[in-house]
């Protein structure tokens, strides 16, 4: 999958419907199982839609969801293991090194640098993250707005290329893989609905040779 990723004017306090009028001309990237014959019966979609603006790369997603909470209140905790969560993979093209980035519903953030694929691929002598893949402060940008009666939650994010990016940049004609993920956890199940944008033939988000790329215009 290549999609177009183009340059959008939004400034972070505009409303939302402004928000949702200036990605308009964005690519919808849908939620799917594409590794289950049929998709799951608690199965809920998302479209994320990006662009970009000078030194950052923007998202918007519409995620449905018939709950959307996450319990998990500090920064760079497991929010993926407790609560609902949206995952951004980023890298460009000719780079080994990639973020995972996961925001939660009550706008509360998971963020890590890991070197490469190969890498996270390899066995690790303890369980759990590496701790120096956290990116330990605050970098990105986000706004999140939970709409009960609707049913669904809306995020907003911009994303520092010099965080993801070696050379610390992105334009015009420049290449980056992507992908967007999802947990959707319902209360009182131990297991959440995995989804994403991205055709995994088996449960495994970090499968690059699966991820979307992103042509920035």
């Amino acid at each position: 999958m290549e999609i177009q990723c183009p340059k959008i004017r939004i400034g972070n306090d505009d409303s939302w419907d402004d928000i949702r009028l200036a990605f308009q001309g964005s690519a919808e990237c849908r939620m799917g199982q594409a590794w289950l014959p049929a998709p799951d019966p608690r199965f809920r979609s998302g479209v994320v839609r990006s662009g970009w603006r000078a030194g950052e790369w923007l998202v918007y997603a519409e995620l449905e969801d018939d709950e959307a909470f996450n319990p998990i209140s500090d920064f760079n905790g497991l929010l993926f293991m407790h609560g609902d969560v949206l995952e951004l993979f980023l890298r460009p093209v000719d780079q080994a090194a990639y973020c995972e980035l996961h925001i939660a519903p009550n706008n509360q953030k998971f963020q890590l640098r890991i070197p490469s694929g190969e890498v996270f691929r390899r066995p690790r002598a303890e369980p759990g993250v590496p701790k120096e893949w956290l990116v330990r402060d605050p970098v990105i940008f986000s706004r999140v707005r939970v709409e009960a009666a609707q049913r669904r939650w809306l995020v907003f994010a911009a994303i520092p290329f010099g965080m993801v990016s070696e050379c610390g940049t992105a334009g015009p004609g420049t290449r980056w893989k992507f992908s967007f993920s999802r947990y959707d956890y319902t209360r009182g199940e131990s297991e959440p609905v995995h989804s994403s944008t991205s055709p995994h033939k088996r449960l495994n988000f970090h499968i690059q040779e699966d991820w979307g790329i992103l042509v920035f215009t």
